[in-house]
């Protein structure tokens, strides 16, 4: 089997692509074979910074305009090398355990990557894999910075957070 090396992004908020953005998605994942945004594009005008860059996968988000939200589906489940692959936006209240409710969701499945909470997470959930990249783009001049995931499919799932590049 081979390796296939994925990126995912969720929340980047972008209404329009600025050469910002455009650079460090090309930073982030120029050595990438798929792409998974977990939603809040925002604009569907922002898939064109993916192009070049692996195959693109993306569900809409709360933040999501009218044409995002007609363009790309509430959640998908891919097959990547084998794997059983959820990705959702996923509206979640934090006061109770919505990973459960993510496995109900999708039922048995090997990964879960979901987004909104603007918290990047990176655990196993008895035999799942649930990834949230995190916000990428920082929150502020001061603030946090932006995450991103990269996942690796071989013979297993294997994923790690990263911070994404400021310039």
């Amino acid at each position: 089997m081979s390796s296939t090396t994925i990126g995912i992004l969720s929340d980047t908020h972008q209404t329009r692509l600025t050469p910002d953005f455009q650079e460090k998605v090309k930073r982030c994942f120029s050595k990438v074979d798929i792409i998974l945004h977990a939603g809040d594009l925002t604009s569907p005008d922002i898939l064109a910074a993916f192009t070049g860059l692996g195959k693109i996968h993306a569900v809409h988000g709360n933040m999501c305009d009218t044409a995002s939200r007609r363009l790309l589906p509430r959640r998908l489940e891919l097959d990547i090398n084998g794997f059983k692959i959820g990705l959702i936006h996923k509206c979640v209240s934090q006061a109770y355990d919505f990973e459960a409710e993510l496995l109900d969701e999708f039922g048995p499945i090997d990964c879960i990557i979901y987004g909104h909470t603007h918290r990047p997470v990176c655990h196993r959930l008895g035999e799942t894999l649930i990834i949230n990249p995190g916000a990428f783009m920082s929150s502020g001049r001061f603030g946090a910075p932006g995450t991103y995931a990269i996942l690796k499919a071989d013979q297993d799932l294997q994923a790690e957070i990263y911070e994404v590049p400021r310039r």
